[in-house]
C-alpha cells in the first residue's frame, strides 16, 4: 500500500521541479472553432445577503454538459450555442440554494447574480445516528451506481500559475481533452491531450529560480479521487484515518453528509491528509472532497513532494491542499472541478531572507461527450514528465480562446499578464 500512495503522489504533485531557466515552445495544433451563433453570458455571483463574491460556483446550461466555474473574484463567462428558445443558466454552490436564471441574449454581460444560503431544516429529513467510517465505505461501494458507466471525453480548461511572494512569474493555460474510461475501471487508460495552450514567464534575471510543475493537466486523471482511490479512498488507506460526522449541508439542493477525516496516530514515512468528504444523503454519491496534506511533519512532506533543487538552496513545504467537485446530472455524478494549491519557502545559503512561492493549478470540465468515437492515444497524450510551460506559445493574443469556455482570469491575473508582457517586450529590445 505504501508504495502505491508514494507513486501516485509523486506523479501529480510531488513533481515540482526547481530549475534555472524558463523556456517556451510552439503550441499544439488548434482544433476547429465551436459552432457559430454563440451566446455569451458574463457576470459576478454574490451572496444575496452580504453581497460577498462567491468563488468556484458551478455555472452551467441546464439540460446540457456545458459549464464553467466562477473565479476567486466571483466572475464567470459562459459561451454556448443559441438554443433557439429561452436561454437559461443555473448556479450551484455548497450551502446555497441552486438558482436558475433566464438571460437576455442582447444584454447578457456584466450582470450580477445572487444566491441565497440554503434554509433546509433538520426536521424536514429523518435524522438518524451517523457512522462516518461506514458511510465512506458504502459510498465507495456505490461508485459503479453513482458515476459514469461508460467512457467519456471531457473538454477541460486548465490553468497553472506560479507566484513569487505576491508577484506572478509564470502563467500557463490550456484547453485539453481528457478521455476517461467508465468508473467501473481504473485510471490505467485515462489520458489527457492538449488542444490549445499558451504561457508567459518573467524574463527578470532575479527570477532565475523558476518553478515547474510536471504533468499539470493530468489533474483530471490522478486527482479524481473517486476513480483513483489510491490517493485517499482505497479501503486499506481508509484504515489510516479517523472519520467523524460534521453536519448536513446542501449542494445542488441535495442534502449531503459532511464527513471530516484526519490521520490516526500511526508511524509512517509518508504524509497523510486532513479534510472533508461530502456524501449525497439519498444515493451516497461523493459530491465534493476537500483535503490538505497533514503538515505536522514538514520535513516528511518536503521529502515527499520535492523532485530536485539546486544544491545550495533550502526548500521547505508549507501547505498542499486540494478541492475536487462533481456535478450531479441525470442521476449520476460527473467530474466537474479540481484545484490544487502548493505553498513552499526557499532560501539560499549565506542569504538573509527566504522567498515564499505559491503554485496553483486548476481545471474545469466545460463539456462532455459520453461514449466518444475516439480515444486519446498514448502517443498524443500529455505525459506525467511533461511541463506545460515548456511546451506552449506566447500569451499575447487577447482573442486567443475564441469560443472556448475558460475560467475567467481574476483582475490581478490580468494585470500580471500585462506586466509580464511589458517586461518581455523591454527585455527583447
Amino acid at each position: 500500500m505504501k508504495s502505491i500512495i508514494h507513486t501516485q503522489l509523486r506523479i501529480w504533485m510531488a513533481c515540482l521541479l526547481l530549475a534555472g531557466c524558463v523556456t517556451t515552445a510552439m503550441a499544439q495544433a488548434i482544433t476547429e472553432r465551436m459552432n457559430e451563433n454563440m451566446i455569451t453570458v458574463s457576470g459576478v455571483v454574490k451572496d444575496q445577503k452580504s453581497h460577498r463574491k462567491l468563488e468556484y460556483v458551478n455555472v452551467y446550461v441546464p439540460g446540457t454538459n456545458i459549464g464553467t466555474v466562477t473565479n476567486s473574484d466571483g466572475a464567470f463567462t459562459l459561451k454556448f450555442k443559441d438554443p433557439g428558445s429561452k436561454v437559461y443558466i443555473q448556479f450551484s454552490y455548497l450551502g446555497y440554494s441552486s438558482n436558475q436564471v433566464e438571460v437576455d441574449r442582447l444584454a447578457s454581460t456584466n450582470n450580477e447574480y445572487f444566491l441565497s444560503q440554503s434554509s433546509f431544516k433538520l426536521n424536514e429529513i429523518v435524522v438518524s445516528p451517523v457512522n462516518a467510517r461506514l458511510l465512506v465505505e458504502e459510498a465507495m461501494w456505490k461508485v459503479k451506481q453513482n458515476y459514469s458507466p461508460v467512457p467519456t471525453l471531457n473538454y477541460l480548461f486548465y490553468r497553472e500559475t506560479v507566484q513569487k511572494r505576491n508577484r506572478y512569474i509564470t502563467i500557463s493555460e490550456a484547453v485539453t481533452e481528457a478521455f476517461k474510461t467508465s468508473y467501473t475501471q481504473g485510471t490505467g487508460r485515462d489520458r489527457v491531450r492538449i488542444t490549445k495552450s499558451r504561457s508567459v514567464a518573467s524574463p527578470d534575471l532575479k527570477d532565475t529560480l523558476s518553478v515547474k510543475l510536471e504533468g499539470g493537466p493530468n489533474l483530471a486523471t490522478y486527482v479524481d479521487a473517486v476513480k483513483n482511490p489510491d490517493i485517499l479512498l482505497e479501503p486499506e488507506y481508509q484504515e489510516m484515518y479517523d472519520y467523524a460526522f460534521k453536519d448536513y449541508v446542501t449542494i445542488d439542493d441535495r442534502v449531503q453528509y459532511a464527513i471530516s477525516f484526519k490521520p490516526k496516530p500511526v508511524m509512517l514515512d509518508f504524509p497523510l491528509y486532513v479534510g472533508t468528504i461530502y456524501i449525497d444523503r439519498e444515493n451516497l454519491g461523493i459530491s465534493r472532497i476537500e483535503f490538505s496534506m497533514d503538515m505536522s511533519d514538514p520535513d516528511k512532506v518536503t521529502r515527499q513532494m520535492l523532485r530536485k533543487k539546486p544544491a545550495s538552496m533550502r526548500f521547505r513545504a508549507q501547505d498542499l491542499s486540494y478541492l475536487v467537485t462533481y456535478r450531479y446530472q441525470g442521476g449520476r455524478y460527473f467530474l466537474n472541478y479540481i484545484r490544487a494549491e502548493f505553498k513552499f519557502r526557499c532560501d539560499w545559503k549565506r542569504r538573509l531572507f527566504a522567498t515564499n512561492y505559491t503554485v496553483v493549478s486548476e481545471m474545469v470540465v466545460t463539456n462532455r461527450v459520453d461514449n466518444p468515437l475516439e480515444w486519446v492515444t498514448y502517443k498524443e497524450s500529455f505525459h506525467n514528465s511533461d511541463v506545460l510551460s515548456d511546451k506552449v506559445m506566447d500569451f499575447y493574443d487577447e482573442a486567443f480562446w475564441e469560443d472556448y469556455n475558460i475560467i475567467e482570469p481574476t483582475e490581478s491575473l490580468e494585470q500580471a499578464v500585462g506586466k509580464l508582457r511589458k517586461a518581455i517586450d523591454r527585455s527583447s529590445k
